[in-house]
């Protein structure tokens, strides 16, 4: 059994500067727990380490696919085994770190086993979804529990709906009530979280930002942009929707940062507040004193 622990905190608390130590110090390999940096090509937005910085150590999660491929907390997970187990072959802790610790909320927690959905459910399922509100509605009606939880326009979850329900004739909330979550995760994980002042990590992100728009963060996004539709869920990240309104003529340079500082600081109020309230074993202390203990 290898030896396991987490680094969470806010976006711009100093998360991978500090997984690196720690791997070099305690033979680790890195998992990245951060929903943009999956993806290639889109870095300096990412804010991902570069092949540079992760100074010769072994990382998953990051550059895993392109931003026009599918990505869903099971793919996650699939990383999640393959980094562990890639880890135990080689004699190698893991060091699991990031913004995006919804994942690792995940592979605790764990997710329901879905049924094996049949290629005849699967087109009864698209027939049904022509109309995504009807679709909806009928959900609705049989299974208020369920749904009240999901967004009438949200297809990705409604198809999932549709599929439990025409494959096991069971609604949803029944379902996962006879099949409950079981923990992903192997064995046990420490759980550190980097607690930064709200004013610290402000100037931390006006850094940042300004660090990300010199090393090219809008050439990267024009790239992106002709390369790929702006309609995926990547280009709807921070970082990347400013500088598609910038480059659409809606903000100025100075707006567009001004604009990136304001929904990062955002963003890491709410990382903040769910990781306060999800995770009840963790140590929440300064950068300086996690080092230190570690």
């Amino acid at each position: 059994m290898i030896k396991q622990l987490a680094i969470i905190g806010a976006t711009a608390s100093g998360k991978s500067g500090v997984s690196i130590k720690l791997a070099e110090k305690f033979n680790g390999y890195i998992l990245s727990l951060d929903s943009l940096s999956i993806y290639k090509e889109i870095d300096i937005a990412s804010a991902k380490p570069t092949i540079k910085e992760r100074d010769g150590i072994r990382h998953f999660g990051i550059d895993e696919i392109y931003p026009n491929e599918p990505f869903s907390v099971n793919s996650f997970i699939d990383i999640y085994n393959r980094a562990y187990n890639e880890a135990l072959n080689n004699n190698k802790n893991l060091i699991i770190v990031g913004g995006s610790s919804f994942y690792l909320k995940t592979l605790i927690d764990g997710l329901s086993p879905l049924p094996k959905i049949s290629n005849q459910t699967k087109l009864k399922t698209k027939e049904t979804l022509k109309d995504l509100s009807k679709s909806y509605n009928m959900l609705y009606s049989i299974d208020m529990e369920y749904m009240k939880n999901i967004k009438p326009n949200d297809k990705y979850r409604v198809e999932k709906a549709l599929d439990i329900y025409y494959q096991t004739n069971q609604i949803p909330s029944q379902y996962f009530k006879e099949n409950p979550p079981k923990s992903i995760i192997k064995g046990d994980i420490d759980i550190y979280e980097i607690s930064t002042d709200r004013e610290i990590l402000r100037e931390r992100i006006k850094l940042r930002t300004n660090q990300m728009i010199d090393s090219g963060l809008i050439d990267e996004v024009a790239y992106l942009e002709k390369r790929y539709r702006r309609d995926l869920t990547p280009m709807k990240s921070i970082g990347i929707k400013e500088v598609l309104d910038y480059l659409d003529g809606n903000y100025s340079k100075d707006k567009m940062i001004e604009k990136i500082i304001i929904n990062t600081s955002r963003l890491a109020k709410r990382q903040t507040t769910f990781n306060q309230s999800q995770f009840n074993n963790k140590i929440s202390l300064p950068l300086d004193r996690i080092i230190d203990i570690l």
